[in-house]
């Protein structure tokens, strides 16, 4: 993959430290590439949350987006599934690693959300709590899964919808990065609440549409802004409006953590304008038949000068 510094998606990332006058122990990236062979235009998008404290959550957050950075950067974009899957074992080692050599950071990790775009199609993974979203149309899907306590008891039915959101087991991480155990990336992209886990997983390289937009963040930003203000405000705003939009109303809500955002729009393929065209077309061919037509006058004498 060939780094570039022209995205080809229309983007915009922020991220704020919230209101509590904590370390942002939040990362993201945008990234773009292109492949080394037929140039395919390609876009990561990468969005981790520290765990930790003492700024040892930013360092693992700063860890992770550089690793998945550098590891999609080392491949050949041929095997996304493969290279996300071995970029989130290399990014669980690097932050044990670091956590091992440094008392002060004993025990940090980091949530992971990654959203990479190569030529026209999706793929996802995610570890934690940090989010995916795709708008089409009138439509918001969700496409991570939360890794918490809270949403296992809600999908076993131990917990009722409505429980969720103020729960205090809210935040308990089932997956993170650093942890002792290799982390089990999650390549479910899912597209219908009721899908099985398999048919999530097989729609990996979705292919995007033109007007699609996608939303990578962290919990600090879904905590307090609910899905259908999402909806809202990524469906009527531009990246970077939207982007502004979301940090602002966290904050004006409280912003009790750390929110980053990143927005994306897949813009229409420009057209050629069929008026212009064809005005273009038939003056190219009457220029060809009066050459055509003075050559031969030429050629068989008839000039009348």
């Amino acid at each position: 993959m060939i780094r570039t510094d022209r995205h080809h998606l229309i983007m915009a990332g922020q991220s704020h430290p919230g209101e509590t006058g904590k370390n942002n122990e939040d990362a993201f990236s945008i990234t773009s590439y292109v492949l080394e062979v037929g140039k395919v235009p390609s876009l990561l998008a990468v969005v981790a949350d520290g765990i930790g404290g003492h700024q040892a959550g930013e360092v693992a957050a700063s860890l992770a987006v550089e690793t998945f950075v550098q590891r999609v950067a080392a491949s050949s974009g041929r095997e996304p599934l493969k290279v996300l899957r071995a970029a989130v074992i290399e990014a669980s080692h690097a932050i044990q690693r670091a956590a091992s050599n440094s008392p002060d950071q004993e025990g940090m990790g980091s949530t992971i959300a990654v959203a990479w775009e190569i030529g026209g199609k999706l793929y996802t993974v995610s570890v934690g709590d940090s989010r995916i979203y795709l708008l089409r149309g009138a439509a918001l899907r969700r496409l991570t899964t939360d890794h918490t306590w809270v949403q296992e008891a809600l999908d076993h039915g131990i917990i009722a919808p409505e429980e969720v959101h103020n729960h205090p087991q809210a935040h308990v991480l089932r997956r993170h990065l650093g942890g002792v155990q290799d982390p089990q990336p999650d390549f479910r992209l899912r597209l219908k609440a009721d899908e099985s886990d398999s048919h999530s997983e097989a729609n990996q390289g979705l292919v995007l549409r033109a007007g699609d937009r996608f939303l990578v963040c962290s919990d600090g930003l879904t905590d307090l802004v609910n899905d259908a203000e999402i909806q809202s405000i990524l469906g009527t705003h531009s990246p970077a409006a939207a982007t502004q939009m979301f940090i602002d109303l966290a904050r004006e809500r409280g912003g009790h953590d750390n929110i980053t955002v990143i927005s994306a729009l897949v813009p229409a393929l420009r057209r050629r304008h069929p008026v212009l065209f064809n005005l273009l077309l038939t003056l190219v061919l009457m220029l060809i038949l009066v050459a055509a037509g003075s050559l031969g006058l030429w050629w068989f004498g008839l000039w009348p000068w």
